[in-house]
């Protein structure tokens, strides 16, 4: 597929067609603003690491939670978490720990497989 692209005030857009558009759209499931926010710069231009590390972990659980077809309640039942906590780890507002992360993961992951085993 070629890409054609246009500069605009300086920066460098690439034209796609809307129906590709909206393909990549419904595969990334979830607007940006129904996301945590991601933290700006500060003075100095530069970003919080831990609060940016946060809202990007938050991100990636709420895409591959919904992407398994799961609430947050199955999750945090899956994963052996309180759902609460769950709600602030999507929301950006606490950083779980690694043991948390992991078992997030292969709960997902248990999920993913066992929707393929009953679609395959």
């Amino acid at each position: 597929m070629s890409v054609q692209t246009l500069t605009l005030n300086g920066r460098r857009y690439a034209v796609i067609e809307a129906e590709e558009y909206d393909r990549l759209r419904a595969l990334a499931g979830t607007e940006d603003h129904e996301l945590p926010p991601l933290p700006g710069p500060n003075r100095s231009g530069n970003y919080p690491a831990l609060e940016y590390t946060t809202a990007l972990l938050a991100r990636k659980i709420v895409r591959e939670r919904r992407a398994a077809g799961l609430t947050q309640a199955d999750l945090a039942r899956r994963a052996g978490i309180r759902p609460e906590t769950l709600n602030r780890i999507e929301r950006g507002k606490a950083a779980p720990k690694i043991a948390t992360v992991d078992r997030l993961a292969n709960a997902i992951e248990q999920a993913k497989a066992e929707a393929d085993a009953t679609t395959g």
